[in-house]
Parts: structure tokens; sequence; C-alpha cells
């Protein structure tokens, strides 16, 4: 009895699903403008995100100056983002709001590019320019709608990718300092990547690692100078100990700071 319910419901499934491919086939070949647009909306409404998106698409420029091209448009945006297609789904949220500054979906328009951008940025290996693309829109939204309720989640996002550029900023610093002076002074990149990412994203949660990595840099650059340049280098070792105990005297790193600083010190002092 069991397998035979189990048969039926197999089968009751197979039939539904050819029904409902059926209808799709006839309304994608309907010359009925409105009724693939009642349908788009409902397919959207149950899930059914490739379907709406296939049937927008041939939509839009059919309604291009009628009271539905504004919602088409959005809602086609919005069922390239739910399919997780992000940057289709970006391009035509620019385009809404491009056409309609003040339309009805404007802000969501703005925002869902943006967060889409951000939820398709990658990791910070790879090329950052989605990243990039997607902090510039969610700024953007930032900018055009400060009192909107998903300012919180666009500023959260924002520090968040900020951090990846950041942590690749700090990655390549490190594969500098990692070289040496293998075919140049790698060190003094070493420090001046590291302190580009510092002063571009002061309040990024890297910034400590960029610090003490500066000063481990200058310290390896001034251990390894040929004598006549030693004594400046040192004491540079020693401005940016102070440097960073003063923004950070309780790091996990203070006891390798304080050595650094021991060394340099007597090099420079004779203490």
């Amino acid at each position: 009895m069991k397998q035979k319910l189990l048969i039926s419901l197999a089968a009751w499934l197979f039939v539904s699903t050819l029904s409902g491919c059926g209808e799709y086939n006839k309304v994608l070949k309907s010359p009925d403008a409105n009724y693939r647009y009642e349908y788009a909306k409902k397919a959207f409404e149950e899930g059914k995100y490739a379907q709406a998106s296939t049937i927008l698409e041939g939509l839009i420029s059919i309604f291009k100056g009628t009271d539905k091209a504004e919602e088409s448009l959005y809602l086609l945006g919005l069922s390239y983002y739910e399919n997780k297609d992000y940057l289709t789904a970006g391009t035509y949220f620019k385009n809404y709001y491009s056409h309609y500054p003040k339309g009805q979906y404007a802000e969501l328009a703005r925002y869902y590019a943006g967060y889409g951008y951000y939820l398709d940025s990658p990791d910070p290996q790879l090329d950052q320019s989605e990243t990039i693309k997607a902090i510039e829109e969610l700024q953007a939204f930032l900018d055009y709608f400060p009192k909107s309720d998903k300012v919180p989640i666009a500023q959260s996002a924002i520090f968040e990718l900020q951090d990846k550029l950041v942590l690749k900023e700090l990655e390549n610093a490190q594969l500098y300092f990692n070289l040496g002076n293998y075919m140049g002074n790698n060190y003094e990149s070493a420090v001046i990547t590291a302190k580009n990412a510092i002063k571009d994203y002061p309040y990024s949660k890297y910034k400590e690692q960029l610090e003490m990595l500066v000063l481990k840099a200058r310290f390896r650059e001034a251990s390894e100078s040929v004598e006549e340049k030693k004594m400046e280098r040192f004491r540079t070792v020693i401005d940016e100990y102070y440097a960073f105990i003063n923004d950070y005297p309780d790091s996990e790193d203070r006891k390798e700071a304080d050595n650094i600083f021991k060394i340099a010190n007597k090099f420079v002092n004779g203490q």
C-alpha cells in the first residue's frame, strides 16, 4: 500500500510538472502582453525566478512608455537577484534607477544593486574590481537614501568590503616583506603598500597588523643595510616603534616590538 501511494504521488508530481511547463510554454507564445505580465508576477511570487525573468525580458521593450514599464523593469532585476545572478540583476537595477531616479522602487533598486555586488564579491586573492563596484553602489545608496531602514546593512557591508581590500593589500605587503632584498629593496615596498592601506582605510580591523608589518619591515631594512645607512634607518625604526605602541600599547605583538626597539636603541644610543 505504501509503495502504491509513493508511485501515485510521483505520478501526480510528474503530471503537475508537465502541466506547469505546458502553461509556461503557452504564456511564452501568447501575443497578449498583459497576460504574460500577470503570469510573470505570479511566477515570481511562486519562486519561479527563471520563468519570470524570461517572460519579463520580452516585455520591457513592449511596455516602454506605459504604466507597466517601471514595475516590470524593477521586477526583472529582482528576478535575477533572487536567482543569484547578481551581475545581471545589477545591470537592470542600474537601468531602473537611471530611468526612474525618483521612481517607486528607486531606493530598493539602488540597495539591491549594491548588495548584489557585495554578495558576488570575490575572495581577497582574486581581482577586486567587483568589490570596488559594490562599495561605490552601496555608498551611492547611502548618499541618496540616508534615512533608509537598510542603512545599517549597507554600512556593515561596506566595512566588510573595505576590509577585504585591506586584506589584499596586507597580503601584498607581506609578500614584499618576504622577498626582502631580493632584486631590490622590497622592505620599502612593503612599507609603502602598508601605509597606503592605513591611509585609505584608517578604521580597518587590519590596521594593527599593517602597522606591525611596517615596524618589522623597517627593522629588517635597517639590519640588512650597509653600515653608512644603518644609523638613520634604526632611528626610523625607533620612530615606528613609538608610533605602534602609542596606538596599540596592549598589542599581542608588544613583546616582539619591544625586542625590536631594544636592538635599535642599542645601535643608536648604545643602550
